[in-house]
């Protein structure tokens, strides 16, 4: 199924066969195709480029695609990494984290930092990280999958 091209993103890179790899959905999923264009919001004169989600719900292109802009996509793959890499030794702290210090890291960003903290504002903390922390688990071999070709990959390019 091809990715829409008459819409406001314009796909310049993707992958049409996102569906077949979609996790846990694949073969079973309405992400069928993931993009990298031109971004919808873009004014005249400014261009920027985004990633996006394309949905299909059997019927039809979904108005419920997801766009975001590269930066924040690679922002949400430092916090899974960050996130990952605290659960591997999680298990050392009663709660899977320290109620006295929820500050997991601070990465260095565009001269500030990205705080990554577990969510004490929630009040089921307590036991939707035990909920996360099982899922992670039970995930581990197909995001460390994901990770390692990531890895591999920043290597090629020599980061």
């Amino acid at each position: 199924m091809n990715i829409p091209t008459n819409l406001k993103h314009k796909p310049v890179i993707v992958s049409e066969n996102y569906g077949n790899v979609d996790g846990h959905y694949a073969y079973n999923t309405d992400a069928q195709g993931l993009s990298l264009g031109l971004a919808q919001w873009n004014d005249r004169g400014k261009v920027d480029i985004s990633a996006k989600v394309w949905r299909h719900t059997g019927g039809k292109w979904s108005r419920q695609s997801e766009e975001l802009p590269l930066h924040r996509v690679l922002d949400l793959a430092i916090l899974v990494c960050r996130t990952s890499q605290h659960f591997r030794d999680a298990y050392r702290f009663e709660k899977l984290y320290d109620p006295e210090n929820p500050t997991l890291d601070r990465v260095g960003l565009q001269g500030d930092a990205m705080t990554v903290a577990v969510c004490t504002d929630n009040e089921r903390i307590d036991e939707d990280i035990q909920l996360f922390s099982q899922a992670l688990t039970e995930d581990g071999e197909l995001i460390g999958e994901r990770l390692s070709t990531l890895a591999r990959i920043l290597r090629e390019m020599g980061y």
